[in-house]
């Protein structure tokens, strides 16, 4: 290929995936020669590598930021080149440290900014291990995962306490991504040579601060392409040593035959959880995976772990947080009694709420955007509140949020009407209604010439389902996993809607949507040319389909233009 813009894309995803699901299946049957017979091939590919340049130069969030070379955004024709140099191994060139805020914490998080060259590199690497690694990890890993996230760890939670009351063990491992042992996880990765030496390249590159070079001698540097895997490769086997020093087993208490169940673990990256109806049990689990931990370097954060039940009161705190969200039982009373399989009255009720700690940042966040927007115009006021709305009630529209949606409407009306009073402290209550809540029903919708605010009250509860087992989006059930991604709760109804008249394929490319991709929404005829916003007029794209769709459109109107001139 001669231009970026002429890459078969359909062609090298296609030979790309057929790969790295070779490399799936044989992981699965634990045939390592084939494995890293495919590893290798794919890492030599010359498809794999361009995907990799196009991921971290289009696809990714990060791919403005730029490392110690200053690099941020390379032109096609400098992707091409990039393309070309690609090779393992190559010295890893030190990564620039960044300090970004700690939500919910007064504690800053250290990220670690690699080059262009080495996040490409590490893309290619992470394409190659990935497959490998899925086949194995443990069905209750739910943290930086393909098709996996943070609602089916809730999920998985609340099938464990629907129908019975439990002891938790609410854990976190103290900085996790700063002290994992380079040996043990290397031992543990147990790759070729080739790879083995790369990756240890980019562990042992050091992080520069300011001009100051500070050499790094344990740890995975977070901002890195390949360190959430890595991560997720030293945490593996967790689950699989509670299983074995617990496992399910019929014992004589008193003369009567008692079922002791293995403790249930749900993790999520770092931070896990692990439920038995013993207090004896949880607290051995405890001292268990803190020996488990100390081989890779790692332990417990004492101030964060604790033991608690989900029905009674145990050391002052009743249920647990986790991911945001607030978990535990309550008695008969106030709610109505749960049921059993058997529709039998369990004496209790699990709820799954949003936390208070996150209802109230997100209640601060809104405030912070109403006083930035003081003397701003009503419309922009509302385009910056309603992607922050819609996206943190998408968040909490699995769980019973009813009552935390409405009283969050409530809120922001109040502070919405005072934001309209300050700027008009000379009008009445009737003239403010009728100029920023202009709709003559009882919705009281702020709005402005027909756009309006979201409200937390619009959106929708659904239950999410959770994913089978260990299904990984490498084993090629592509009807599966696209119907899982209209049904996402983070996916909001627009995207939703054109998944499914799209059936989940994308109309550019014609590809598949992926987990991972990052999904657009581009008119089809663009609004610059009179577009408009109905549903007829949108098309869903991944995001470097996007780009050129665009790149297209302004070329064509550009001819037109030269054409009228």
């Amino acid at each position: 290929m001669e231009e970026w813009k002429d890459t078969p894309w359909r062609k090298l995803e296609r030979y790309v995936f057929r790969l790295q699901k070779r490399i799936f299946k044989a992981s699965q049957r634990d045939d390592v020669r084939t494995v890293r017979r495919l590893q290798k091939t794919l890492i030599r590919s010359q498809s794999a590598k361009t995907l990799a340049v196009r991921q971290v130069t289009q696809d990714n969030q990060g791919k403005k930021t730029a490392g110690l070379d200053g690099v941020k955004s390379l032109s096609p024709p400098q992707r091409l080149a990039l393309v070309t140099t690609l090779k393992m191994p190559a010295k890893a060139t030190p990564t620039r440290r960044v300090w970004i805020p700690k939500p919910g914490s007064q504690e800053k998080r250290p990220l670690g900014i690699p080059i262009l060259y080495d996040r490409a590199l590490q893309a290619l690497a992470k394409k190659a291990l990935e497959p490998e690694w899925e086949a194995r990890f443990e069905a209750n890993s739910y943290g930086f995962r393909l098709g996996r996230g943070a609602h089916d760890a809730i999920q998985a939670i609340f099938s464990a306490i629907c129908n019975k009351t439990r002891y938790v063990l609410d854990a976190d491992i103290a900085k996790c991504f700063d002290r994992i042992n380079h040996q043990a996880l290397l031992a543990k990765l147990s790759t070729f040579p080739t790879l083995r030496r790369q990756i240890k390249s980019w562990l042992k590159a050091g992080v520069m601060e300011g001009d100051q070079l500070f050499p790094t001698e344990e740890g995975s540097p977070q901002g890195g392409v390949i360190s959430p895997l890595l991560a997720n490769i030293a945490l593996h086997g967790m689950e699989q040593a509670i299983h074995q020093a617990f496992p399910t087993q019929t014992r004589k208490v008193n003369g009567v035959l008692t079922r002791q169940t293995t403790p249930h673990i749900v993790r999520y990256a770092d931070d896990f959880i692990i439920l038995h109806e013993e207090l004896a049990v949880v607290e051995q689990c405890k001292g268990l995976v803190s020996d488990w931990l100390a081989p890779m370097g790692l332990k417990l954060k004492e101030s964060k772990t604790s033991i608690t039940h989900t029905l009674y009161a145990h050391e002052g705190k009743i249920g647990f947080d986790f991911l945001g969200f607030t978990i535990r039982q309550f008695p008969v009373g106030k709610h109505h009694s749960g049921l059993d399989n058997k529709r039998s009255p369990l004496g209790f009720k699990t709820l799954i709420q949003p936390s208070v700690v996150a209802i109230k940042r997100h209640s601060q966040r809104l405030n912070t955007i109403i006083r930035r927007h003081r003397s701003s115009q009503q419309q922009l006021l509302i385009d910056e509140l309603n992607p922050v709305i819609r996206g943190w009630s998408n968040y909490y529209s699995t769980v019973v949020s009813k009552k935390h949606y409405c009283r969050l409407t409530h809120l922001l009306f109040r502070k919405l009407w005072r934001w309209a009073s300050r700027r008009h402290p000379r009008k009445g209550a009737y003239w403010l209604r009728k100029r920023y809540w202009p709709f003559q029903d009882k919705s009281w919708r702020f709005a402005d010439k027909g756009k309006a605010l979201f409200q937390h009250s619009d959106t929708r509860i659904v239950r999410h389902v959770k994913v089978i087992g260990s299904r990984s989006p490498f084993d090629g059930n592509w009807v599966y996993w696209s119907s899982r991604m209209g049904r996402h709760p983070e996916v909001g109804t627009r995207l939703g809607f054109l998944l499914k008249r799209q059936k989940g394929q994308c109309t550019h490319c014609k590809l598949f949507f992926k987990h991972g991709d990052l999904l657009e929404v581009d008119h089809q005829q663009p609004r610059s040319a009179g577009g408009s916003d109905r549903y007829e007029n949108l098309q869903l794209l991944h995001r470097h389909c996007h780009d050129v769709k665009t790149a297209t459109d302004q070329q064509d109107k550009l001819q037109e233009d030269t054409i009228k001139g």
